[in-house]
């Protein structure tokens, strides 16, 4: 970690002193969102899910109404107005348990990997969809869905998608396609981990391996048509651009040697290139690939990749969120960066680079270049000099293609910088709509989801990007996985693990004042004079105000803000007092003003300055007075709570009822009547303390007439059965049950009243006693209060003592216990084992 640290400080260094973008303010490479909106608070939102997960892959045919979805194991077509609505259609494709039962064989996740993630929803023709999916780490199946006759079935797909459905990858079908349904026909381009690869078509194309590896662990992330040939005066073809992460081969990648770096790359082909007659046959004669950068010190990793088509190719711009790579694990950080398509253009026309044996090392080529330029498309220069085709280049410019793929110049960001860095934020997705705005300019806006269930909204202005506002679009973090905007239907479109949710492109009636609509600076969104309304289809559009570039101008006339309502408060001297001040901006500065002049500085005397308000402590009769909260933001000010303050030196007096006046009191005559109080108050708890004391005498008086039972005296012994009679047969327990040593034995059955010991005939006994409560389980009435059941079938015996017997027990122990077994003999609980005679 010490050495990431310090390499990565020397980046700093250095990217400083030769030429690291340093131009802006510490406080813009770290944008602040200016509005945070939580799950709960957002409006207009629509959800779909069903039985699968992963609704990871989105098409949308806005023309059509149609958004499809592509899950684990299903494709969905929804409403595209209304996801939600539940008039979706559904094909089930799942892999069957034996391909299952393989993936796991081999190793694979049974929880993640052994289903058919699918990985690409693409329009094949006007009839027919094209889907591939992983098939449970079997070969790609894709099936052909029909939309408006029978399917056409279109092969296994064998080889055509990535098993992994954690693996980058990346589809494109170009050309067009029969009407009807005979059969399907297009240009077909996409990736694999190893190679980029042409399928549905009679020349099936794909990058070479040998001598040099053109692709060297790839992992794709977009790909995309650019229609250079449209109106061209040099008669030039469309072209395809893929971009991908990979290890870098060159030396100059990585700082730290003791890594193997990973790279963004940007590669291009030709859409009509036929491959080579003889050499390179079958393999792309126009592959050539350069490294993207974006200005985030090193180790960037490409994330997410979204075009936007100006009306003409030079205008093309591509925007690119990049993350640090999992070698700087002490840090959290994306950055969005934007690149001309003349920017990729100067990178394939510049110089090349070439592999050295002898040093196994990557360095730029000065030699001499073939002609016509190796890499390059077909124009009508090459067929006026006879190359109508890559069939048709001469040997010597394959070669050269096949041992130089590998561009020298660096394709560069536009400005020379990032439009966004953003700590502690991962970007996983993006996608950008171009919004036309009140005074005439296009801003671009992004929607960038991150890695833990957010999406960040944010408008290009100049070179940097403003975030509108962040909203939480899952309550469980979970990573955005695509997003796709729709003019059509003014909405987003977001899939992720859980489901598909469909949000407005704007919620302008969150902003209730012209001052935070026009701080808002979204493109979307102005005040109209009474309230923040959406910009498009606004009839009228002279009394509209919007800042979208500056984000201050346009409130005036006393409309910028209604005043708040004044609350009052109320407190004692020396009392704590809060005023509230809520703000939704998070680039607001509360200020606060006493009686409309005086500001109040953080942490001066009595007041405290913080995000919930301001904080009057040991409130003194002159703070009271008016107070007013205001938001400072971008030069305006704006008025958010208002209070009237009032102190009071001391609790006012209530008043009394009218009594007869009593005589002056001095403070040295009621001490003594305070004294007396409460003498008279102990004299009386004594006296009642004293007769309670005697009543529980006479109580106890009272029970040691009737008989007393003594635990723990000398003449009391506590002895259980199972401690002191095991062995013992009837006849000894018989013996010794009225010594002084005695011990109570359980014997099964019924007892016998001959068998209780002899002892002298005691008096006539009384009538029998009132009976006692039940202390056993089992139904029998209780024994007198001799016995005690202990852990189980065990007893106890609480021998009485003799000295003074009691007048309502006046027969021996011995006879009473004969009496209750011999009404036990009568009883049907004799068929339990656990609940033995005595």
């Amino acid at each position: 970690m010490r050495s990431h640290m310090a390499c990565y400080l020397l980046v700093l260094l250095a990217a400083v002193t030769t030429g690291y973008p340093s131009r802006r303010a510490a406080v813009d490479l770290d944008a602040t969102p200016r509005m945070t909106i939580a799950d709960n608070e957002l409006s207009d939102v629509r959800r779909f899910s069903s039985h699968a997960l992963n609704y990871t892959t989105l098409l949308l045919e806005d023309e059509k109404g149609i958004l499809y979805v592509g899950a684990r194991g299903a494709i969905f077509a929804l409403n595209s107005s209304n996801i939600a609505d539940g008039s979706q259609r559904e094909i089930r494709w799942e892999a069957s348990l034996e391909k299952q039962t393989d993936c796991l064989q081999k190793g694979k996740n049974n929880k993640t990997e052994c289903f058919n993630h699918i990985r690409l929803v693409q329009r094949l023709n006007d009839t027919h969809l094209y889907a591939c999916g992983t098939y449970a780490f079997h070969r790609c199946a894709r099936p052909s869905m029909p939309t408006g006759c029978a399917a056409v079935p279109l092969g296994g797909g064998q080889g055509e998608c990535p098993y992994d459905p954690a693996r980058g990858y990346t589809g494109l079908i170009v050309g067009g396609g029969m009407a009807g349904c005979p059969r399907a026909r297009g240009y077909e381009f996409r990736s694999l981990p190893t190679d980029i690869r042409r399928h549905l078509h009679q020349r099936p194309l794909k990058t070479g391996r040998s001598p040099v590896h053109w692709l060297n662990d790839a992992e794709f992330v977009a790909s995309v048509l650019v229609q250079e040939s449209v109106r061209s005066p040099v008669g030039d073809d469309d072209k395809i651009y893929y971009f991908f992460m990979e290890r870098a081969a060159e030396e100059s990648a990585s700082f730290d040697k003791s890594q193997v770096a990973r790279v963004a790359r940007v590669a291009r082909v030709c859409k009509s290139d036929l491959g080579g007659m003889k050499i390179l046959q079958r393999k792309w004669t126009s592959f050539m690939k350069a490294r993207l950068v974006c200005y985030i010190p090193y180790y960037e990793v490409l994330k997410a990749v979204h075009t936007v088509d100006g009306g003409s190719w030079p205008s093309t711009i591509f925007y690119a969120t990049f993350t640090l790579s999992a070698q700087w694990r002490s840090m959290e950080a994306s950055a969005v960066c934007q690149y001309n398509i003349s920017e990729l253009q100067r990178a394939f026309e510049g110089p090349y680079m070439q592999y050295q044996d002898t040093t196994r090392k990557w360095t730029r080529y000065d030699g001499e270049v073939p002609d016509p330029r190796p890499g390059s498309c077909i124009t009508n220069r090459s067929r006026k000099d006879g190359y109508r085709s890559s069939q048709d280049l001469p040997n010597r410019v394959l070669d050269f293609v096949k041992l130089h793929p590998l561009m020298f110049e660096e394709v560069k960001p536009a400005q020379g910088e990032p439009l966004l860095v953003k700590k502690n934020v991962l970007y996983t997705a993006l996608a950008v709509d171009r919004a036309l705005a009140l005074d005439g300019q296009q801003y671009d806006v992004l929607f960038m989801g991150t890695g833990d269930g957010w999406l960040h909204k944010g408008v290009v202005i100049g070179s940097a990007v403003h975030i509108v506002e962040e909203l939480q679009v899952f309550g469980t973090p979970q990573p955005v996985e695509s997003l796709v905007i729709s003019k059509g239907q003014r909405s987003v479109y977001v899939g992720a693990g859980s489901g598909v949710l469909q949000l407005p492109l704007s919620s302008c009636a969150r902003y209730g004042s012209c001052y935070d609509c026009i701080l808002a600076r979204d493109p979307y969104c102005t005040w109209d004079g009474e309230g923040c309304r959406e910009l498009d289809g606004a009839a009228d559009r002279t009394r509209l105000t919007q800042d979208v570039q500056h984000g201050r101008e346009g409130c005036r006339n006393g409309f910028a803000q209604a005043p708040p309502v004044q609350k009052n408060r109320t407190v004692l001297r020396g009392d704590d007092v809060l005023l509230p001040c809520e703000q939704r901006s998070n680039l607001a500065r509360a200020t606060w003003l006493v009686n409309g002049t005086a500001g109040l500085a953080a942490g001066r005397g009595h007041f405290r300055l913080g995000a919930d308000g301001l904080l009057v402590t040991d409130a003194l009769p002159e703070h009271s007075g008016e107070y007013g909260c205001y938001g400072e933001e971008n030069g305006l000010r704006s008025p958010l709570a208002a209070y009237a303050l009032t102190v009071l030196p001391e609790p006012p007096q209530q008043p009394a009822a009218p009594t007869a006046p009593l005589p002056p009191r001095t403070a040295r005559q009621a001490s003594p009547d305070m004294k007396f109080i409460y003498l008279a108050v102990i004299t009386v708890l004594g006296g009642l303390c004293l007769v309670l004391s005697t009543v529980l005498l006479h109580v106890s008086c009272l029970q040691r007439r009737k008989g007393r039972y003594v635990l723990g005296a000398p003449s009391v012994e506590l002895q259980t059965v199972s401690a002191n009679c095991v062995g013992r047969g009837r006849e000894a327990a018989e013996e010794e049950l009225g010594r002084e040593a005695g011990c109570l034995q359980i014997v099964p059955g019924e007892a016998s009243p001959a068998a209780s010991p002899a002892r002298e005939a005691p008096p006539a006994p009384p009538p029998a006693p009132p009976p006692l409560p039940a202390e056993f389980t089992n139904g029998i009435a209780a024994l007198p209060n001799v016995l005690r059941k202990m852990n189980g079938n065990s007893y106890m015996l609480l021998q009485q003592e003799e000295p003074s017997p009691s007048p309502l027990y006046a027969s021996s122990f011995a006879e009473e216990l004969s009496k209750i077994l011999e009404k036990r003999k009568h009883t049907q609980l004799v068929d339990k084992l656990d609940e033995s005679s005595v």
